[in-house]
């Protein structure tokens, strides 16, 4: 029995680090309500395991008790493979995540093939619980037991105030008229702007390879889609957002993820220019996904809209991806390809697995640290996108990226400033390409990208320096604005009557601490403060 516990430790520790890092902080799964039922389904798993622990750590179970225990595992085993499947069916999970649910899956089979046995050994014994130990493995699970325990309480607790949720109520929105059609609806970007779609009033249909997915992601309000056929050529589809692909980040790219990744952007976007040309009425616009990383290695280059493309796979993949939906112009659609830097937000992307190091003190500077970063956050994203939709001007190239750039070391401290957390590790150049290979140059490749194409057309960014970006997302939630009550001016008996309405003689100067001329100042200042908490 004491090598299937150290096979249970293991388990444990890779079920924890899946627990804290998708469930918790990339998911937040205990807010969604359509996670109830998979917060259901942890929430009994975890008390499973709880008692199992308990059992393994201090007992030797005979008899009834054996029986007991042979009982639990197959109940842990139906309540994972159900798992399994409604995660499947209501989220996108990432990469990280599948391989971790692979490896648990083989690591628990392993634990069932040494300790069963030894189980069914026992249901002939007289029935007992034997008092045992394991020495570190015993005080281990017990740990782990109280542990499991508390999150299976969190998640019953999560479970109960979802149901309670009200559904709330589609606001009334007068409808926009326009009609637009969104591929890779279910990603990080993609559910943001279709939320934002349907509260302008757009008509939305999304293109899903699950729609069972999409409609537990997105809601009844969209109509869900599979193919390009299930619309028919008389149609009327006015914009089009192309957003679909294959997570880039993940495990190395390999040959067959390679294939993968090359399929879900530029084959579908060849599919999807095709299936344009059997409308009868042509969409205005096409806004397309591309990436910074047609760039390749700019070294301290400033990268506008018309430098060249580099070398490598990702430029490749990305010069391929805005070929093929160029392709559309000669239908006389507006083209415009968004050229995508890092994308910082704490519900999804890169940035929760960026931070997560650096939220346990242990960020790392990776390579030399001097590489350039592109950035931008999800909500100035989104509105480019609608930019692109709605401004004939748009067309072309974009840089979809802030307006300042900052080098990896500058990044990582002031992501551990956020976290005050200590910056002291360092990821060598080797070691990063060692184990990721090609992927590494997304880490390693210095890409100063501006978004000269966007200053042009007058596009303001909200967020523009990345610590600012960053201590919004981990920063403690702003204090709400006092509440300030503006002083009445008496009304003598001769003004009254040539006396305006009092609300109509009240101005900035009359209802708000900062007065009109010391805003320009103040907000020079609140910018320094927050480059200084970053340590930029």
């Amino acid at each position: 029995m004491t090598i299937a516990l150290y096979i249970l430790a293991f388990q444990t520790i890779l079920g924890a680090l899946d627990n804290v890092l998708h469930h918790e902080i990339t998911e937040r799964l205990p807010s969604k309500p359509s996670a109830r039922f998979e917060l259901a389904l942890h929430s009994a798993r975890e008390g499973i395991y709880a008692v199992l622990f308990v059992i393994f750590a201090w007992t030797n179970p005979q008899g009834v008790f054996a029986i007991a225990v042979i009982a639990l595992l197959i109940a842990e085993v139906i309540i994972t493979i159900t798992d399994f499947v409604e995660e499947d069916r209501t989220r996108n999970l990432p990469p990280f995540e599948r391989v971790l649910h692979t490896i648990l899956a083989v690591s628990f089979g392993l634990f069932l093939a040494f300790a069963v046995p030894q189980l069914i050994a026992n249901v002939g014994a007289p029935t007992a619980l034997t008092a045992t130990s394991h020495g570190l493995l015993s005080w281990f699970f017990t740990l782990a037991a109280i542990g499991v325990l508390a999150f299976s309480i969190r998640d019953a607790i999560a479970v109960v105030t979802l149901g309670r949720m009200k559904p709330q109520d589609t606001p009334a929105v007068e409808p926009s008229g326009r009609t637009v059609l969104v591929t890779g609806a279910t990603g990080f970007i993609g559910a943001a702007l279709v939320k934002r779609l349907l509260a302008r009033g757009d008509r939305v249909f999304v293109l899903a390879r699950d729609k069972r997915q999409s409609r537990a992601l997105l809601g009844d309000n969209v109509h869900h889609i599979d193919s390009f056929n299930a619309l028919p050529p008389e149609a009327r589809i006015d914009a089009v957002v192309n957003l679909a692909g294959a997570p880039i980040l993940g495990l190395p790219w390999t040959r067959s993820r390679r294939a993968q990744i090359w399929r879900s952007r530029v084959d579908l976007t060849n599919a999807l220019v095709e299936w344009m040309t059997t409308l009868e009425t042509k969409p205005a616009v096409l806004v397309s996904g591309s990436a910074i990383g047609i760039y390749g290695e700019g070294n301290e280059a400033v990268l506008h809209e018309t430098a060249g493309a580099g070398q490598g796979f990702a430029a490749d993949l990305c010069r391929a991806w805005e070929s093929a939906a160029m392709r559309a112009a000669a239908l006389d659609i507006r083209v415009v390809c968004l050229r995508i830097g890092i994308v910082f937000d704490k519900s999804g992307g890169a940035l929760p697995m960026m931070a997560l190091p650096a939220r346990f003190g242990l960020g790392a500077i990776f390579g030399s640290g001097r590489q350039w970063m592109s950035w931008i956050t999800r909500e100035d994203m989104i509105r480019m996108i609608l930019a692109g939709i709605d401004d004939k001007r748009w067309s072309g190239p974009i840089n979809a990226v802030a307006p300042e750039p900052l080098r990896n070391a500058d990044f990582q401290r002031a992501l551990a400033r956020t976290f005050h957390r200590p910056l002291f590790l360092n990821a060598p150049a080797w070691a990063l390409k060692t184990m990721l290979g090609e992927m590494s140059t997304i880490f390693l490749f210095s890409q100063r990208v501006v978004p000269t194409r966007a200053a042009e057309l007058g596009f303001g960014f909200d967020v523009g320096y990345a610590a600012d970006a960053l201590y919004l997302q981990f920063g403690p939630a702003p204090k709400p604005l006092p509440d300030v009550t503006p002083p009445l001016r008496a009304i003598t008996p001769v003004d009254q009557t040539e006396a305006k309405p009092l609300a109509a003689e009240r101005t900035i100067d009359d209802v708000h601490p900062l007065r009109s001329g010391d805003l320009p100042v103040r907000a020079q200042s609140a910018r320094a403060d927050g480059r200084k908490r970053a340590g930029l």
